[in-house]
Parts: C-alpha cells; sequence; structure tokens
C-alpha cells in the first residue's frame, strides 16, 4: 500500500478522527524497514556530509555535561524524563539559547545522546567555532501513561528501553511487532498505533505547559522565542513542524529530519503562511533513499508555492541515525545566530 493509502486510514477516537498512519514510521532505531517506496528516480544528495569524525569524542576538545531530570507533567500527572545537554563550560551567571531536540516512535530520552551522538557532535561543533553554545534538551516525546504495545520490549509508559533496537527487525526480540490484533500497516496493531499517535501529539501541550518552564527555571537561559529551537527525527520531525508552526510565540527555529505520517498535511501545517514567515529557521530535510521522502517533499513543495522562506535538503541515506546525525551538525550550526 502507498504512503497515501496509509494515510487514508482513520479511526474515529472520542470527537475527532484519529489517523492511522504509523507502519514503520520508528526513528528510534539505527535502521528501519522500508515504509513505501524511495523516490524513483533517486534525486541527488542536496546536503553535504559533514567532517569525518564529527560524531565522535575527540582528544582535547572539552566535553559538556548530559545529565538526567525530571520534571512535573499536568499531561499525565506524574514526572517525567528528559536528558539535557550543557556545553562546555556552562556557567550559571550566562544565558544560554535552548534547542529542544525530539526522538522518533520507538524511542525515547536515552536515543539523541546515545546513538545519535548529540553531545559529541556539539562538542564538536563547539569547540570549532561552528555552533553557539547552546543546552539541548532531549525529552521523551511520547506523553501517556498508557502503555507501549506497538513494538515487543518496550519499557511501558514512554516507550522503548534503551536498546533502541529496529520495530520489525529480528523476530520476537526489542522491537519486533508486538503480538495482538493485526491489521494495520506492516501487520502491526491498529489499537497501538493508535494509542501511540494520541501520545505523540500530545506531547505539544507538556512540552509547551510543562517542559519549557521547568528548563527555564531551573537553566540559564534566554526565556524569548529567538532563543527558542525545536527539530526533531522520523516521527519528531513529524511533531517538530506541527508543533513548531503552531507555535510561532514560542519558537523561532524549527527543523524537521526525515519527517514521518504523523505530519500534518501541508495545508494544515501553515494554513497561515505570514506566520510561518516570522520563523527565522525553517528546515526540511529527508534522505534520497528513504521511503518516507514524499512526506518532507510534498512540505518543501507546499512551502514554496506559499512563498516561506525554509531550507530544503536531500540526504544521501536512508531512515537511518547516519542521516539524521549530518542533519543535527547542519542545523545546529545554523541556530541563535541572529
Amino acid at each position: 500500500m502507498s504512503i497515501v493509502g496509509f494515510r487514508a486510514m482513520t479511526k474515529t477516537i472520542a470527537n475527532g478522527a484519529l489517523t492511522i498512519a504509523f507502519a514503520l514510521m520508528a526513528g528510534a532505531a539505527l535502521s528501519q524497514p522500508p515504509f513505501g517506496s524511495p523516490p524513483q528516480p533517486r534525486p541527488d544528495a542536496t546536503l553535504a556530509a559533514a567532517p569525518a569524525g564529527f560524531d565522535a569524542r575527540r582528544e582535547g576538545v572539552p566535553a559538556g555535561l548530559v545529565e538526567r531530570i525530571e520534571f512535573d507533567s499536568k499531561v499525565t500527572g506524574g514526572k517525567r524524563p528528559a536528558s539535557v545537554y550543557l556545553p562546555p563550560g556552562y556557567a550559571p551567571d550566562k544565558k544560554y539559547p535552548v534547542l529542544y531536540l525530539l526522538h522518533g516512535i520507538g524511542g525515547n530520552e536515552t536515543h539523541w545522546p546515545g546513538p545519535g551522538a548529540a553531545g559529541a557532535i556539539l562538542d564538536n561543533l563547539i569547540a570549532n567555532g561552528k555552533a553557539v553554545p547552546m543546552i539541548v534538551v532531549m525529552p521523551n516525546g511520547r506523553a501517556s501513561n498508557e502503555p507501549s504495545t506497538l513494538f515487543a520490549g518496550g519499557r511501558g509508559p514512554g516507550g522503548a528501553g534503551p536498546g533502541g533496537a529496529a520495530p520489525g527487525a529480528g523476530g520476537g526480540g526489542p522491537g519486533a511487532p508486538a503480538a495482538g490484533t493485526r491489521g494495520g500497516p506492516g501487520g502491526l496493531d491498529r489499537a497501538a498505533m493508535a494509542v501511540e499517535f494520541e501520545a505523540y501529539a500530545a506531547f505539544e501541550r507538556e512540552l509547551i505547559g510543562d517542559l519549557v518552564p521547568f528548563i527555564e527555571a531551573r537553566y540559564s537561559v534566554t526565556a524569548d522565542r529567538m532563543h527558542r529551537a525545536l527539530a526533531g527525527l522520523s516521527m519528531g520531525g513529524g511533531q517538530s513542524l506541527n508543533f513548531g508552526l503552531n507555535n510561532v510565540d514560542t519558537f523561532a527555529w524549527v527543523g524537521g529530519f526525515s519527517s514521518a505520517p504523523n505530519t500534518k498535511a501541508p495545508a494544515e501545517l501553515a494554513p497561515d503562511a505570514a506566520a510561518a514567515r516570522r520563523l527565522e529557521l525553517l528546515w526540511v530535510s529527508c534522505g534520497n533513499e528513504d521511503g518516507l521522502f514524499n512526506i518532507s517533499a510534498g512540505v518543501h513543495e507546499y512551502l514554496a508555492a506559499q512563498n516561506v522562506p525554509h531550507k530544503w535538503y536531500i540526504d544521501a541515506g536512508a531512515h537511518t541515525f547516519p542521516v539524521w546525525k549530518n542533519d543535527l551538525y547542519h542545523f545546529a550550526s545554523l541556530l541563535f545566530r541572529k
């Protein structure tokens, strides 16, 4: 079935129609089974590869600190986790901008600092003078008390465990489809997909209402839109575009890396072109071997037709962390320059 076909499947929940569009959207894993078909003919990559070793610790480069925090959520009524990167030399008497960096479905707050190497990438960029020293908040973007049953081996509420196996990548181990009533895309459980969709959408309220105020009370930050950025991969890329374009008074820098089918339809994503033009940076990118390519390409085409300034990049690669790490390298280098 095509991506369009998956987008068309809906299930009514409460008072609205919930689009069941998940299939193999996971961004937490190092690689994913194909969803849809990669573009043919394959477009040329337009985003340069980051320098060799950009994502590795280097001798002599000061290292930032990654710490785990918990904050109170009015959405779930409990404590919620996040990983926070503090740049080298972080000092409470200095003000810092903040990047909120989101994982994909099946992931959690450990994936960007772990397989995503966000700390090493930022350390190297800052040491080379290619990025402004910034705080990076890597939360758990699944705002629900409902256990995650879409993939086996999850840790319960909040997403998969730290292993980060690819959903559907191997029989019965972590990340394999959960047992239950199949019938959704890829043989996945439609009810389980509906739970995930709601949980990731609910994170918008938690991000704006709970996490941002917590970070700005705990750390030394400049608390205005010009000093807040939002980006993510796969499911988190869809969240970032959805939430960022819906909250231009909160974020001035927004990026979607290989955004998943949770991304709103372009006309719904940016119904007010004038509001979208307020962003200092709107980044849309996807790999040229990615089965989700048409989602990002469709967003780009709509933004271009509406004369909304944005960066559109095609990566060399599929739905994998090497692509997303390269995106982070280039995206972070553009942030907070005004």
